[in-house]
C-alpha cells in the first residue's frame, strides 16, 4: 500500500508538492480549470496544518526560446491566488539558486508557486530526462513530497519521480480519487461492464482493447477504431481514418474471433464527402462510397448499443462517436451520452472524452471524469504508473539523504 498524504505527519513541516497545472489556455485566459479545483482538496489540507508549500508543475512542451514565453503557469498562479486562503509568491525561475533562502524565510502556511519545471527541458531537458541533480535540489527544500499530478504519473520525469529518491512521499487526495476509481474497472466492475471507445488510431489503443476485453461484457466501437476493424472485415470505409498496417489488421482479425460476443461494430453512420464541406449523407456501413468519410454513428448503430448500455452497471467511456465539434456530426455521441445518463457507474477517461463531456453538457452527469489522458489509459492497461510506483510503501523507512 502506497503511503497516503493523510498517513503522513505533516504538521508544520515544508511540503513539496506536484500538481498537474497543464491546463488548457488560449490568450492567458483558462478555458478549463478541473485540474486547477481538483488541487484544492491536498493544497487547503497542507494550509490547514500550517506548511510551508512549494509547488511544481509542467505545462505544455519547451523546445524553442519562443516556448519560454509561451508555456508559462503564471495564468495558473493568478488563478490560484483567487482560491487559497493564504499568500502565494511566483519564482520566475523553477531552479533559483536564491530558493533554500526563501524557503527558510517563508512564513506558515505560505505557497512558493514555481515557474514551469520543463524551461528546465530548454538546454539538456533536465526535467523530462530525469536529471538527479535537478531532483535532489527540489527535494533540499523540503521535508515531504506529495505527488498529486495522476496525469503526469506516466512520465519519469525530475519533478515526478526523482525527487522520490531523495525524500518521504506520499499520494495526495487527487490521486487517490484517480487510483480507486479507475481499481474499480480494473479489479472489480460491477456486471455487466461495458466499454465505450473511440478515437482516431487503433495502434494507439490496442493494448487497452485487448487489456480491458477479458475484464467487460461488451466492447462498443466507433471513430477511426471501428473503421480499422470494420476495414479489416473486408468493408469497404471510403475515405474513412483506418490502418493500413497488415500487422495490425492481423491482430485485429484475431481479437474479433476470439471476442465475438463482446465486440459491436456501426451498422449504419453519418459521412462527409472529402470534396465538399457541405455534403452530409446517411449510409448502411455496406454503401460508403469513395470519397465519402465515416464523421458519426446513424440510428441503427445507437440502437444497437442501447441494447448493451441499457443493460449494463458500469461502463468505461474512452472517446465520442465522432466528430462531435461540428453539430452536423454531433448526434450520435449525444444520444449516447444521454443513454449513460441512466447508468448507474459511468468513468470517463482520456482527454477528448472529457473534454466532449464538458462541451454538450454532460460533466455533473456522470459518476467520475479522470483528469489523466494518457495516464489513466497506461493505467487501465498496464496496472501501474512509474511516478505511483515509486511512491514509498506504508513499511519503507529507509529514506536517501539529499
Amino acid at each position: 500500500m502506497k503511503k497516503k498524504l493523510q498517513d503522513m505527519d505533516i504538521k508544520d513541516k515544508t511540503v513539496l508538492v506536484r500538481f498537474d497545472y497543464n491546463v488548457p489556455i488560449r490568450n492567458g485566459i483558462i478555458l478549463d480549470d478541473t485540474k486547477i479545483k481538483s488541487s484544492l482538496e491536498t493544497l487547503n489540507y497542507l494550509i490547514d496544518n500550517n506548511c510551508k508549500i512549494i509547488i511544481l508543475s509542467h505545462f505544455g512542451k519547451v523546445k524553442t526560446e519562443t516556448d519560454i514565453i509561451l508555456n508559462s503557469l503564471k495564468p495558473v498562479y493568478n488563478a490560484l491566488k483567487k482560491l487559497v486562503k493564504t499568500k502565494i509568491t511566483f519564482i520566475e525561475n523553477p531552479l533559483d539558486l536564491e530558493l533554500p533562502a526563501i524557503v527558510s524565510e517563508m512564513q506558515s502556511p505560505e505557497i512558493l508557486f514555481l515557474e514551469n519545471t520543463r524551461h528546465l527541458d530548454l538546454k539538456g531537458k533536465l526535467e523530462s530526462s530525469n536529471d538527479a541533480q535537478v531532483a535532489s535540489f527540489w527535494a533540499s527544500l523540503a521535508d515531504i513530497f506529495v505527488f498529486d499530478a495522476f496525469a503526469s504519473a506516466h512520465r519519469a520525469h525530475a519533478s515526478t519521480v526523482g525527487i522520490t529518491k531523495y525524500l518521504p512521499s506520499c499520494l495526495g487526495f487527487s490521486v487517490q480519487k484517480e487510483i480507486a476509481m479507475l481499481d474499480t474497472l480494473i479489479k472489480d466492475p460491477a456486471h455487466p461492464f461495458t466499454v465505450i471507445m473511440g478515437g482516431a488510431k487503433v495502434e494507439d489503443k490496442l493494448a487497452l482493447i485487448e487489456s480491458l476485453l477479458p475484464k467487460c461484457d461488451y466492447l462498443l466501437l466507433a471513430g477511426g477504431l471501428a473503421n480499422s476493424f470494420l476495414k479489416t472485415l473486408k468493408f469497404d470505409i471510403g475515405a474513412s481514418l483506418a490502418t493500413n498496417s497488415s500487422k495490425t489488421m492481423e491482430t485485429l482479425k484475431q481479437i474479433m474471433l476470439n471476442n465475438k460476443e463482446k465486440l459491436m461494430l456501426p451498422l449504419d453512420a453519418v459521412v462527409g464527402n472529402t470534396y465538399d464541406e457541405t455534403y452530409v449523407k446517411y449510409r448502411k456501413i455496406n454503401e460508403i462510397d469513395i470519397n465519402e468519410v465515416i464523421y458519426d454513428i446513424g440510428v441503427k448503430t445507437i440502437e444497437k448499443y442501447k441494447l448493451a448500455i441499457m443493460s449494463s452497471n458500469t461502463v468505461f467511456l474512452n472517446g465520442t462517436m465522432g466528430l462531435y465539434e461540428d453539430y452536423r456530426f454531433s448526434n450520435g455521441t449525444k444520444e449516447i451520452f444521454d443513454l449513460l445518463t441512466q447508468t448507474d457507474t459511468v468513468v470517463v477517461g482520456g482527454g477528448d472524452s472529457v473534454s466532449a463531456v464538458k462541451k454538450l453538457g454532460y460533466e455533473n452527469d456522470f459518476t467520475y471524469l479522470s483528469t489523466g489522458g494518457g495516464a489513466t489509459l497506461e493505467y487501465l492497461s498496464k496496472g501501474h504508473l512509474v511516478a505511483i510506483d515509486n511512491i514509498m510503501e506504508d513499511d519503507q523507512i529507509e529514506i536517501l539523504d539529499v
